[in-house]
């Protein structure tokens, strides 16, 4: 048997904070829809901590690993990337962040970690895979790739309670739009809520999976207003969190046993100017767009102009990304940084073989979108323009969701997680 234990911790902070994920929207909260929260997993001496808000500062990670009660070589921190949070990251997505909200969310994520801990009781885990549940689509290519998977964990006590109930899904968690002001984890709050209702006393945890390119089917510039949108609203969020949860809830439990594990690679990437035009002269073309852009438009302008003059003397450099794997009795969960397509996810899965995997982004660091090779030569927002609103100083260089990829199966590789050769 394994020891386990589950906890969730509220991080709401009070209305007026301004939400992060879209440039369209300017005012500040007026509310809270369904509660932010930070939410931990806890096997033997590793632990999962999953956050409502759209990304974690790799800084931030890091001292959320180095604060909490086990060592912080075993511990995964990722975020839902819920839309509907306040600004989460120091320095990106065009906002200065609330000081005391990432406090709260700090301080939350390793008091979530310090409670499963001390929850922990003798258990058993099982493993299954749900149906696809046909939410996501990708917004990016009419029939582009989809990770369509629905891995679930179920942990039981030794009466044959559940304790926890994790599940993952690569979609978006942006049905609500820019129009909205209530603070909320979006659909995945919903999933959850369905979970916990099937499972009472357990706690569900949601983990957003390689959805960089995939949402419940608008393109990213469809964002770029506040007009209401009849499909983009708590009602869509319900009924597709709902078929989320339906999916996890109609997959088997096969109880597995085994050792418990962790492993991390650190690795740079490249980042590069994609621009082929100096970017003073950008910031000058920018401006001059915007004395006629309508008010969305000049928005965004603002950020990008921002942006150019900030980084026109600066060398993009490099980012340095943690890939992190835990093995909880031969189930996989690799966790990569920033915002990664669905390719790239299906690549790390393909290389777990039949094993239900769980494949994350989003964790340990969020620091824009990492397309792989396939994408830029079509350009568009998540290539060619988000870092410019993310605030990093340069894109991707292609290859980075590769390395990327290639490290995790690596790490795979070295827990026997692999397929392996017939003798």
């Amino acid at each position: 048997m394994i020891s386990a234990g589950a906890a969730t911790v509220d991080i709401t902070p009070p209305a007026g904070l301004h939400l992060a994920g879209f440039a369209a929207r300017t005012l500040p909260s007026t509310g809270t829809h369904d509660p932010l929260t930070a939410r931990a997993i806890a096997v033997d001496d590793t632990a999962i901590v999953a956050l409502d808000v759209v990304g974690i500062h790799e800084s931030m990670a890091r001292r959320i690993r180095q604060r909490c009660c086990l060592p912080e070589d075993r511990v995964i921190v990722t975020a839902t990337h819920t839309h509907g949070a306040p600004v989460s990251m120091q320095g990106r997505l065009g906002r200065s962040a609330d000081p005391d909200f990432l406090k709260q969310m700090e301080n939350g994520a390793v008091e979530a970690i310090r409670l499963a801990v001390e929850s922990q009781q003798e258990a058993t885990i099982a493993v299954g895979m749900g149906g696809d549940p046909g939410v996501a689509w990708n917004r990016r290519h009419k029939d582009g790739p989809l990770d369509r998977s629905v891995p679930v964990i179920r942990i039981r006590n030794g009466a044959g309670a559940c304790i926890a109930v994790m599940v993952s899904y690569a979609c978006h968690p942006v049905v609500l739009g820019a129009d909205n002001l209530l603070m909320t984890a979006d659909y995945p709050y919903y999933v959850r809520q369905a979970l916990e209702a099937e499972h009472p006393g357990a706690v569900a945890v949601f983990l957003t999976g390689c959805c960089g390119d995939a949402n419940t089917g608008h393109t990213a510039r469809a964002s770029w207003t506040l007009a209401a949108n009849a499909e983009r609203t708590f009602a869509t969020a319900e009924r597709l969190g709902r078929r989320v949860a339906a999916a996890a809830l109609e997959a088997p439990e096969e109880v597995v046993t085994g050792g418990v594990g962790a492993g991390h690679r650190e690795l740079d990437l490249a980042l590069t100017r994609l621009e082929d035009t100096p970017l003073n002269e950008l910031a000058a073309r920018w401006r001059a767009e915007q004395q006629d852009a309508e008010a969305v438009q000049a928005i965004l302008l603002g950020h990008w102009i921002e942006w150019a003059e900030r980084n026109k003397n600066v060398e993009p450099g490099s980012w340095r990304a943690r890939v992190s794997l835990l093995d909880w009795a031969g189930i996989p969960i690799v966790a990569m940084p920033g915002e990664i397509f669905s390719e790239t996810g299906l690549s790390v899965r393909s290389a777990c073989g039949d094993r239900a995997a769980f494949v994350l982004a989003y964790a340990e660091g969020t620091p824009g979108y990492i397309p792989p090779r396939s994408e830029y030569p079509h350009g568009g927002y998540e290539v060619s323009e988000a870092h410019r609103f993310i605030g990093m100083p340069g894109a991707f260089a292609p290859g980075s969701a590769e390395a990327l990829a290639e490290t995790a199966t690596a790490l795979l590789r070295e827990r026997h997680l692999t397929p392996q050769p017939v003798a």
